[in-house]
């Protein structure tokens, strides 16, 4: 706890003819980040042809899972199976080498690609018949004033017809040109339609290729006539038995899609998978590097799992394999990945500290921290025990639905949890109930209009106690972070950085501290402590920047100053519960009185008001609760001592979410 999981170094050596094994060994288990081996004597490793063709297919397949998904038949669905989800089920797959399964996948794509390429085939070109039909069918319509043979539309050997709309206002002059360029050798016949006219020119031949530069001129937007014969109207007609045809095809193709669906989709999603971690086994090859007859990789694993490690490589090699495990060096601080290291307790928490980014190899971990201040300033901001209430059984829900896939859901759920059990206690503290509607119903029930719930302060009438409470509590939390950053500091042998940076810090606090007492006899150790604090700033400041110490000196000063205020948000944000709350019951009690004759149509107005009310103010000063207790965690209180600069722990690991890979390994 509060240190990432110790990290050592891995080499190994072995032969060309375990590589494939090996990796596979890795991928599954999940536990060692490969690095690029860097060395002279050797050149980089490459795929071969079967991982090209486990790329290859992999595109192959996600195709075919995007066709049968989008006609597989949903199960489930809706509030229930979000919380709730069902559990994959997982079918196992022997592997034996990846040339074995690259011809096991080529033997099931040769039966089930074809059929469902088929059947897609068919949906796409019914499709693309229908639109066209469609589309026909729209200029018939247009064309439905002209009571004549659509065939009379179309080009002979002698003369050319144009069909085509033009804005209104350019129609004069398109048949004024029109009627030059060809010296009046047209024929036309025209129609408005609001802001286009419709026309239909008829030209010889030999005047069209003078017209058509006209034409283009003035924009006519020509229209395709549909093939057949017979008037618009009556072309329609038979127009629309085609499109009745091909809409059944279309269903009927739907419906072998759905058959497809039902009977390949989870056996087609699994092969998808196997060969997405093929590809994905395939891209540490140019990390790794060999001889004819060796190769040699390396990484990084956690310190407590290296034993096993060693004895699964031993296993899958034979014991022909040459191992060394050393500690990180200095110089590779800077380089060894991140894993985090905490109680179960804090571990979803993680994911919190991970948005903002992980520490390096020498810092705190601030996780166990942030699982308190984090739960403790959203119980502040929210502050009222029924929204702590919602907010924790819609939580516990999730988490208990989440808990077995140990997702983001359930980590974000988990945190919402233990935040609402600080807003109930935080509610409780306030006397805050739906804002005053607790206190509105014990007035009721006792008959005092005095009586109300214990608190230690009224947020609404007193929101001076609850600004200097979070004034307060921001200062231990900011002399949290300037402590921590003056432990990692000092550890990491920057003295001056924890003498003159984080130390002037720490002892203005404790002196802000003393002069809040106003204990007279705090007065002059406050002063004193002051202007010690302040004399370290300062010659920290000169240090730092030189000429430009001046500057700064009053910048940073006020700089902390506005990062103090800045927990004030805390007061800002219980205020506003209180008073959204207020206001929904404000609104209750203007229409709890209504009646229409002797229906109390008031009460149930005030009971939809109340409750819609309510569960909106709990959503929306929820959502600020979150991003603004994650504001205080990651601006002022990561802002004194954390960089975040760390690089994840990212192992080489397989995803497997439908298929389960039983490696077969010599004894």
């Amino acid at each position: 706890m509060f240190r990432p999981e110790e990290m050592l170094k891995i080499e190994v050596i072995t032969l060309n003819r375990y590589k494939d094994t090996l990796l596979t060994y890795l991928h599954e288990e999940g536990v060692v980040e490969i690095r690029e081996v860097d060395v002279d004597i050797a050149q980089n490793d490459s795929p071969n042809e079967f991982h090209r063709k486990a790329a290859s297919y992999s595109i192959t397949i996600s195709r075919l899972v995007d066709f049968l998904k989008a006609y597989k038949k949903s199960t489930g669905g809706g509030i229930k199976s979000f919380i709730f989800p069902a559990e994959p089920v997982k079918k196992t797959y022997r592997y034996e080498g990846i040339e074995k399964l690259i011809k096991d996948v080529e033997a099931f794509l040769s039966v089930v690609e074809p059929e469902i390429k088929a059947v897609e085939g068919k949906i796409t070109s019914t499709q693309t018949e229908i639109e066209r039909i469609k589309g026909d069918m729209a200029v018939l319509e247009l064309l439905s004033w002209l009571n004549l043979d659509v065939s009379y539309l179309r080009s002979t050997n002698m003369l050319e017809i144009v069909v085509g709309t033009v804005d209104k206002n350019r129609f004069g002059a398109l048949v004024d040109d029109v009627k030059g360029a060809t010296e009046g050798r047209f024929t036309m016949v025209s129609r408005e339609f609001k802001d286009k006219v419709m026309v239909v020119f008829l030209f010889l031949k030999e005047d069209y290729e003078k017209a058509n530069p006209v034409l283009a001129k003035h924009s006519l937007e020509r229209i395709e006539v549909p093939e057949g014969r017979g008037t618009p109207k009556e072309l329609l007609k038979v127009y629309e038995e085609k499109l009745e045809s091909k809409e059944k095809e279309l269903e009927a193709a739907k419906k072998d899609a759905e058959m497809l669906a039902e009977r390949y989709y989870e056996e087609v999603r699994f092969y998808q998978e196997l060969m997405e971690n093929e590809r994905d086994k395939a891209s540490v090859l140019p990390m790794l590097a060999r001889t004819n007859m060796t190769f040699a990789m390396t990484g990084w694993a956690p310190r407590n799992g290296v034993s096993s490690i060693i004895e699964g490589i031993k296993r899958v090699t034979d014991g022909k394999v040459y191992i060394n495990v050393k500690d990180p060096s200095e110089e590779e601080l800077d380089e060894i990945p991140i894993k985090l290291k905490n109680p179960g307790w804090a571990r979803p928490f993680e994911m919190l500290t991970e948005m903002y980014g992980v520490p390096k190899y020498n810092e705190f971990d601030p996780t166990p921290i942030i699982a308190f201040t984090y739960s403790f300033f959203f119980g502040f901001m929210l502050t009222d025990f029924f929204y702590g209430l919602i907010v924790g059984v819609v939580a516990a829900l999730l988490v208990k639905g989440h808990k077995r896939f140990n997702d983001g859901t359930y980590k974000f759920a988990y945190t919402l949890l233990i935040s609402s059990f600080f807003t109930m206690g935080m509610g409780a503290l306030f006397g805050s109930y739906f804002g005053n509607a607790g206190d509105v119903v014990l007035q009721y029930l006792t008959g005092n209009p005095s009586a109300h719930f214990p608190r230690i302060a009224d947020a609404l009438r007193d929101p001076m106690f609850v600004l200097i409470l979070a004034l307060a509590i921001g200062l231990a939390h900011l002399f949290t972070g300037y402590t921590l950053g003056f432990i990692v500091r000092w550890k990491n042998k920057d003295r001056r950085g924890a003498i003159l940076e984080q130390l002037p810090w720490m002892i203005i606090i404790l002196s802000i501290v003393l002069f809040a007492t106003k204990n007279p006899g705090l007065a002059m150790p406050a002063k004193g402590l002051f202007g010690l604090g302040l004399v370290l700033f300062a010659v920290g400041e000169i240090v730092a920047n030189g000429g430009l110490a001046g500057l700064m000196i009053i910048s940073d000063f006020f700089g902390f100053v506005g990062t103090w205020l800045s927990y004030a948000r805390l007061m800002a944000l219980a205020l506003a519960t209180s008073g959204i709350a207020m206001v929904v019951n404000v609104l209750v009690a203007m229409v709890w009185g209504i009646k229409i004759s002797a229906v109390p149509l008031g009460i149930v107005l005030g009971l939809i008001v109340f409750v819609g009310g309510q569960l909106f103010s709990t959503a929306i000063n929820a959502l600020g609760a979150f991003v603004h207790s994650l504001r205080l965690q990651y601006v002022e209180f990561f802002g004194t001592f954390y960089s975040g600069e760390g690089k994840p722990f990212e192992p080489f690991r397989a995803r497997r979410e439908v298929s389960k890979l039983e490696v077969e390994v010599e004894a």
